[in-house]
């Protein structure tokens, strides 16, 4: 499966997402942020964890300005919560997805990275959200999902300034969780992707849904969203197949 912008390839309970635009450093455009809806709207079946990446060197610089549309107030606000939406699907669709970046993950691309669950980092990575230095402010979720990674004082000075940072910086303030050496993310991030994808799918489902969720909650009510998690999970088939599989010393094989 294949589209010009976003090229799909799937291998087993894998599935690659390519953001294809060459030479617009994979800049996001309505084109490309519809077809990552499309594909989070309706994965295909027996796709269990997804990796996001770019090409040609870049994971994705942001909104394309080239290709910016003048709107009005109204249409700037329907523009930047259908962004939301299409975050919320990445975030909270069911499926694990893995982050694989190199060079530019820049303002609308971070915001990208940082609705994915597992982002990994090359040397060449760099992290900014330069709005403020287009006279504008964040749109595509940055003001809470970045916010929550590296705190609101630290986001105010990182988008205030402009500042850049590169992927150990990243990795030690939490916008990566793994570096991996110059071409090599891919190799990685497929490892990863192959370990999440043994997992139970009701298990990463759960931790998908309900752990950013338990972040909104008070303590009492987190403790008991925690409860009901493993309530389901733990009278599940895949919890009796889980505990034989440790009685027995061997791989569990989860539905």
């Amino acid at each position: 499966m294949t589209s010009e912008i976003l090229k799909t390839e799937i291998e087993g309970p894998i599935a690659t997402l390519t953001m294809n635009r060459p030479g617009k450093r994979n800049a996001m455009c309505d084109a490309l942020l519809a077809a990552l809806d499309s594909f989070f709207s309706a994965p295909p079946d027996g796709v269990r964890v997804v990796i996001l990446t770019g090409t040609e060197g870049h994971y994705c610089s942001g909104l394309d300005l080239s290709e910016h549309v003048a709107r009005d107030a109204e249409g700037t606000m329907r523009h930047s919560r259908n962004w939301h939406a299409v975050m919320e699907k990445i975030q909270f669709g069911g499926l694990p997805v893995v982050s694989a970046m190199f060079g530019a993950v820049i303002g609308g691309g971070l915001e990208l990275a940082a609705a994915t669950h597992v982002r990994i980092a090359e040397p060449s990575t760099i992290f900014q959200l330069p709005e403020g230095m287009r006279g504008i402010f964040v749109g595509g979720g940055a003001s809470v999902r970045i916010g929550r990674i590296l705190g609101a004082d630290r986001l105010c000075e990182m988008m205030l300034t402009g500042r850049k940072y590169d992927a150990e910086e990243g990795l030690a303030l939490g916008l990566a969780h793994y570096t991996a050496d110059e071409g090599e993310a891919m190799d990685l991030a497929r490892k990863l992707a192959a370990k999440i994808a043994k997992n139970a799918t009701l298990s990463n489902y759960m931790m998908i849904q309900a752990i950013a969720r338990i972040e909104d909650m008070s303590k009492t009510d987190g403790l008991f969203m925690e409860s009901m998690c493993a309530a389901v999970s733990q009278t599940s088939k895949d919890a009796e197949e889980g505990l034989r599989a440790f009685l027995e010393k061997r791989p569990p094989v989860f539905r």
